[in-house]
């Protein structure tokens, strides 16, 4: 079994791809149930997991917020990466299909602003904190020594920030902006030491891509 560390920051990874993949075969396994509401299982599911185990998230305790200086420069990475990730979405830059598409349209074309609403709080809200708890604060550091926890992140290998960036990069489609993305987040949790700085930055790409996506239309990024 895991150490105790380990779990906290992978089992709500877990059940976050569980229900994508249940959200992506929802038609064959569940017929006549809408998958684009299964979104909302996160919330009730995740977002729970992370609530109850909060206090254990060393990283993401009060006295290790971020400077007010490094917060803003999180917000400008991640406006950076807002950017590349609209930019960087040529048929060679992408790699597969999406596992569960989310289009919050009714039958007349009309928005589903309730469907909205739970798609853009998974992805500005809670999405950021459990995975940069997994993707950076865990396996970024595992990769470097189990004892994961004990692990600066000021002085993570560069052989940690690539290896786990790929891993980040192989579930999303948009490979290249995938790479950038993860890179960058990595390179502010190295840079300062706190993860605070990554999750806002991942925080402020997502909300500001969901935002986006609602005013274009562009579901494909959904």
């Amino acid at each position: 079994m895991p150490p105790r560390a380990a779990w906290l920051r992978v089992a709500p990874f877990m059940a976050f791809m569980a229900i994508l993949v249940l959200r992506g075969q929802a038609a064959q396994w569940l017929p006549g149930v809408d998958g684009r509401w299964l979104y909302a299982a996160n919330l009730l599911v995740v977002a729970p997991m992370l609530v109850l185990w909060w206090r254990e998230y060393g990283e993401l305790a009060w006295q290790n917020r971020p400077l007010a200086r490094e917060a803003a420069l999180a917000v400008g990475v991640g406006l950076a990466v807002f950017g590349l990730w609209i930019a960087l979405d040529a048929p060679w830059m992408q790699v597969g299909e999406p596992a569960a598409t989310f289009v919050p349209l009714d039958a007349e074309g009309g928005l589903v602003w309730p469907l909205v609403a739970v798609r853009w709080a998974g992805a500005a809200l809670l999405v950021p904190v459990m995975e940069e708890l997994f993707w950076r604060s865990f396996l970024m550091r595992w990769i470097d020594r189990p004892d994961f926890a004990a692990v600066d992140p000021r002085i993570v290998t560069l052989r940690a920030v690539m290896l786990s960036t790929f891993a980040f990069t192989l579930v999303h489609t948009q490979w290249l902006a995938a790479v950038l993305a993860g890179l960058a987040y990595a390179a502010l949790y190295r840079a300062t030491g706190r993860l605070w700085n990554a999750v806002i930055a991942h925080a402020v790409t997502n909300a500001a891509l969901g935002t986006w996506v609602v005013v274009t239309g562009s579901w494909a990024y959904w």
